[in-house]
Parts: structure tokens; sequence; C-alpha cells
């Protein structure tokens, strides 16, 4: 049986991106091939929970790497998966380093804007060079992290939870004005500077006929909100925090998802919005896989184009129509099932490359 270690947490209430994976990842893997150590703070998600050789260490408001990395000095894991860029994370490479610990390193790269800010990520590019495996979550994320000298990269997308996306049950009607209702726009993500909401806001004042709608947090939501109220957009919703039952319900009540953020990896709520049905508009600089261009929707390169795109399937309704059809078809390729195997396959070939007596045992026991 191999170790698995990462410092992921199993939190129930936890939406991070990255722990919302390996939550899905953990709860499907074979229990009998990989025991798993993971952290939480509070109510552990229930299939985690319940997955037998599944340990979990409880995140204090104190000490954690130092106990943390003495429980595994004491269990030295086999793979080390998912390292983030955290005291732990730089503590677990000083000693596997310098004491030479048998622990394979699988990174996995999802964060854009990598090779811009190389400099101000020492942790993640060492985490990338010393990886055993490393994995990007879209084809053009692999390509820049063999570029920046990872080492057996693979390409591994982030999975869909069809618990809660999904398409509508029956397909969204051609809404207009004349019937009394504002078909609407939709945007889901943090309010942040390089997410650009405020380009959304923008645009709703260039089409009033359409309802824009705003799901999300950060520190830009009070200047979004003045804008709006400056340009005298009351066709604007400011939606706050929704978890995942309430993001798929707003996706299958729209018609068109805008995401103008100008920084990504690989973003999940595009395959999520792709899943409901939802025609999206993105930016072509990170090459999402979940958007497939003139297909399921439209890639931009400037705020012009993002506009024209946006302005263009408001006048098509009939395109919309076609590109969600082809967008739930696309996204069934996302499923986490799959994406778990493929996970369990790669744990099982970084034990191999780093510690060849090792994975040579695990392949005969297979």
């Amino acid at each position: 049986m191999i170790t698995v270690f990462t410092p992921s947490f199993a939190d129930e209430s936890n939406t991070n991106a990255q722990n919302l994976t390996v939550k899905e990842v953990v709860s499907r893997m074979d229990s009998s091939r990989f025991r798993v150590v993971m952290l939480a703070e509070g109510v552990t998600d229930p299939r985690i929970a319940a997955r037998p050789n599944t340990r979990i260490l409880r995140w204090e408001k104190h000490g954690n790497t130092a106990r943390i990395l003495w429980h595994m000095l004491r269990h030295i894991p086999d793979v080390y998966f998912f390292p983030r860029e955290g005291p732990l994370d730089a503590a677990f490479l000083s000693a596997r380093a310098n004491l030479h610990w048998k622990s394979a390193l699988l990174t996995y790269v999802v964060s854009g804007g990598l090779e811009q800010r190389e400099t101000n990520r020492p942790l993640l590019l060492r985490a990338v060079r010393e990886g055993d495996v490393v994995a990007g979550n879209s084809r053009h994320m692999s390509e820049t992290v063999e570029r920046l000298g990872g080492r057996n990269v693979k390409t591994v997308y982030d999975g869909i939870d069809r618990r809660f996306y999904y398409p509508p049950v029956e397909p969204m009607p051609s809404e207009s004005v004349d019937e009394g209702r504002r078909p609407r726009v939709l945007f889901a993500g943090s309010f942040r500077p390089y997410k650009r909401v405020d380009l959304v806001v923008r645009e709703a004042a260039k089409h009033p006929e359409w309802e824009f709608r705003l799901a999300g947090i950060g520190e830009e939501q009070g200047a979004c909100e003045r804008l709006a109220q400056d340009l005298r957009c009351s066709n604007v919703a400011f939606l706050g925090h929704l978890n995942a039952a309430q993001l798929g319900s707003e996706m299958r009540r729209a018609s068109i998802f805008f995401f103008p953020s100008e920084i990504e990896g690989h973003p999940q709520v595009l395959g999520q919005a792709a899943a409901c049905g939802l025609v999206c508009i993105a930016r072509d600089s990170y090459h999402p896989d979940y958007v497939v261009d003139g297909s399921t929707g439209l890639l931009a390169s400037s705020d012009a184009e993002m506009s024209d795109a946006l302005g263009r399937l408001m006048r098509e309704p009939g395109l919309i129509a076609q590109m969600s059809s082809a967008a739930i078809k696309h996204a069934e390729k996302f499923d986490w099932d799959r994406v778990a195997e493929q996970w369990q396959e790669l744990l099982e070939l970084a034990v191999a490359i780093h510690n060849p007596h090792r994975g040579q045992r695990v392949s005969q026991i297979a």
C-alpha cells in the first residue's frame, strides 16, 4: 500500500478550489492501494471520514509546521502530493533534500502567470523542478511547467462535480424583452483586480435589456458596486458568495457566462459552466481547454474582443443554443472518476521513479 501525504484540507466546508480537487480525488481513490493523510480544521467531509486507510491531522492555531513535520518524520510518506507554497511545504522540501527521505514528490500546478512571476514564487518553482512527476491542469499549463524545468510532465484536468453542475431539465427558452423576461449573463469568481469584474459592470451598462448577475466576494466588490451606481446599472445584481448547489442553480438559469479574468491557470468555473449548458466567453491568454473557441464558447484577447463576443452572442440566440449543446457534450470529458484514476496512476509512477525498488514491489502487487 502506498502512503500519500497531501497538505490539503478535508473540511466539508472548505471550498478552496485546490482543496476541492483533492477531496474529490481522495474520496474516489482505491483504499486497498492507497493510505492517505490529510489535514482538517473543522468537520471532515463525510466521504473522506468514511474512507478506510485515511488519517486526518488536526490543524491548530499554532505550531502546525513542526508538529506535522514530526509526524512525517516518524511516518515518512511514499508520496507528497500537491505541494503548495507555505511553511509546511518549504519544511518538507528541505527535509527531503537534507535527510534523504524516500518520499516521491508529485507536483500539481494550477495557477497562471507563473512565467511572469518566477522570482516571486521560488517555492513553487522548486517543487516543479524537484518533482518526480509534475502535472498541469491544462495543456497550456503543462507546456509552461515543462519549459520551467518540470520532469515527467502530464496533463490532468480538474473534474466536474455532477451533483451540482448539470444541464437544465429543459433547455433555456429563447428569452427576449418582448416576452417580459430579461435573459441573464453570469459572472462567478473572486472580486480581485485581475478578475476584471469592472468589465462585467461596464458591459451591463451597454445592455440594459439583459440581467447581469455577479457571484463572489473580494476586495474589489465595493468598487464594482459603486461603479454600477455611477453607471446607473439597475440590471446588475451582486449575489455574494454562493455554495456549489447555489452556483449550479444560477448557471442553469443563465444564457451566457462572461469571465474577463486576465490571469488564470485553468479555472474550474469554466468547466462547471459548460456542464450546465452555459456558453462561455473568456480570455485566450491561458488557453482554457474547457472552452472550444467557436464551438462551445468564444475566446478573446482584449477587452474590446470580449465586448464584441458578448454583443455577438446577444444578437444571435440561435448561436447560443448551438454552443450550449456543444458545451454540454464537451463537458462530459471531465469526469471525476476518470480523473481520480489518472491520479492513482501518477502516484504509482512517482513512487516508481523516485524509489525504483519500492515501485517494482508496487507493480508486482498490482
